[in-house]
């Protein structure tokens, strides 16, 4: 069965993330495939390569890495939401005068046409 992931919610403070991230894991696992996670709204701060963690803890954002590096799935944030949050790739802030980007690595700006492609082409969206 295809699925695909719509996550809103932000990395640490709610439990929807990592309930996406456990999922995800397990559809892998049986054999399911999962080609793309959509991050929207405070989902978008999964993808802050700012947001730093002590290496004695659990890191999502390195799990979601992981997700991408191993599995091949598109980590796709939402464009709009992303820049409402302060999330930025190297040439948007270069454009905006700021000192650096922000995007993690392994995720990708998107727009909501990708997420409504997605949904046309799967078996089940999963929202988290």
């Amino acid at each position: 069965m295809n699925y695909n992931l719509l996550v809103m919610g932000p990395p640490y403070g709610t439990q929807n993330a990592t309930s996406a991230l456990l999922f995800a894991q397990a559809l892998l696992k049986a054999g399911h495939n999962l080609k793309s996670i959509f991050f929207y709204r405070e989902g978008v701060l999964n993808a802050n390569q700012f947001i730093t963690i002590p290496h004695n803890e659990f890191n999502i954002i390195h799990e979601w890495q992981n997700l991408n590096r191993t599995q091949g799935v598109l980590l796709n944030i939402c464009i709009s939401s992303a820049f409402y949050r302060g999330i930025l790739d190297t040439p948007e802030s270069e454009h905006l005068h700021c000192s650096s980007g922000n995007l993690q690595s392994g995720f990708n700006f998107s727009g909501l046409k990708s997420l409504a492609e997605a949904i046309v082409n799967c078996d089940r969206v999963v929202q988290f």
